[in-house]
C-alpha cells in the first residue's frame, strides 16, 4: 500500500511555523495541494509567500480558527482553490505554563479553547464538507483528519496542567469523532509528539540551560526529533496506507513515555 498523498487537498492549521509549517511543506513536496492556515499572517507570508499563487498547489489563509466565521471562510477558500478537501491536519496548538494553585490563572480555559475546541469545530465543519463530497466517491475512504497531540496528555507535570488537560481532551475527542465518522468513511487519528525541535521548544531551550540534557537523559533514542519526522507520521495517517486505522493516537517520542520521569516537561 502506497503512502502517496499526491493530488489530495489538505488544510494544515498552525502552518506559519514549527511542526505545522513542516507538515505543510512536506505535503507539498509529496504532491498534495495545501492550504496553509494560521493567524500569524506576517509569518505565513514570510515562510510561504513565494510558494503560493496561481499555478502552484499552495494557498495561504490568515484566520483565527477559534471563530466560527473564520472556519467557514477557510473551508470556502480551500474549496474555491482546489475544489475539495481530503485531509485536515489540526496542528495549531499553544503551550502555556500554569500555576495550579492560582484560582485566577485562566490558562486551562485558554488552552481548551485553542487546542481542543477550535480543532473540534474545524473537524465538524470539514467533516460535513467531506460527507458532501462523498456522493462522487462510492468506494474507499472519503477523508482523513489528523490531530497534533502531545505525550503531555499522559504525563504529570503540574506546571503544564493546562496543556496536559487540553491534549488529553484532544485525544479523547479523536477517539469519539473516529467512531462518529467511521460510517461516513472518514478516519480520525492523532499524532502525540514528544520533544520535537519546534518553535516552543527552541524558546524553552534558550531559557533553561539544563533542559536539553534532561530531555536527552529521559529519551531512550537520546535525541530530539526533527519536525520532518512528525510530518512523515502524519503523512502515513493521511494516506491510504492507513486505510484501516482510525481512532488511534500514534506516539512519536523516541521512547520517552516508556521511562519518562514526572518532573521532566514534555513540549
Amino acid at each position: 500500500m502506497s503512502f502517496s498523498i499526491a493530488g489530495k487537498t489538505a488544510i494544515v492549521t498552525g502552518a506559519a511555523n514549527g511542526v505545522g509549517l513542516a507538515i505543510g511543506r512536506h505535503f507539498l513536496e509529496e504532491g498534495a495541494n495545501v492550504m496553509f492556515a494560521d493567524m500569524d499572517e506576517d509569518s505565513l507570508d514570510r515562510e510561504m509567500g513565494d510558494w503560493a499563487g496561481e499555478g502552484k498547489p499552495a494557498r495561504l489563509f490568515s484566520c483565527d480558527i477559534r471563530k466560527k466565521l473564520s472556519i467557514a471562510n477557510l473551508i470556502s477558500a480551500t474549496v474555491d482553490a482546489f475544489e475539495s478537501i481530503d485531509i485536515l491536519v489540526n496542528a495549531s496548538r499553544q503551550v502555556l505554563m500554569t500555576d495550579p494553585l492560582d484560582p485566577e490563572d485562566d490558562t486551562v480555559e485558554q488552552l481548551l479553547d485553542q487546542n481542543l475546541l477550535s480543532a473540534l469545530r474545524l473537524t465538524q465543519a470539514v467533516a460535513r464538507r467531506m460527507i458532501k463530497q462523498a456522493d462522487g466517491r462510492p468506494d474507499g475512504q472519503v477523508g482523513s483528519i489528523i490531530n497534533l497531540s502531545s505525550i503531555a496528555a499522559r504525563r504529570t507535570h503540574p506546571e503544564l496542567l493546562a496543556y496536559s488537560v487540553s491534549t488529553a481532551a484532544l485525544d479523547q475527542m479523536t477517539r469519539s469523532m473516529a467512531v462518529a465518522l467511521a460510517p461516513k468513511r472518514i478516519r480520525v487519528n492523532a499524532v502525540a509528539i514528544g520533544s520535537v525541535m519546534s518553535s516552543s521548544l527552541k524558546s524553552a531551550l534558550k531559557e533553561d540551560d539544563d533542559l536539553r540534557g534532561h530531555i536527552l537523559e529521559h529519551t531512550p533514542l537520546r535525541r530530539i526529533a526533527s519536525a520532518s519526522e512528525v510530518s512523515e507520521a502524519v503523512q502515513y495517517l493521511a494516506s491510504d496506507a492507513s486505510a484501516f486505522v482510525t481512532g488511534q493516537v500514534l506516539t512519536v517520542d523516541g521512547g520517552r513515555t516508556l521511562i519518562d520521569a514526572v518532573e521532566v516537561a514534555a513540549h
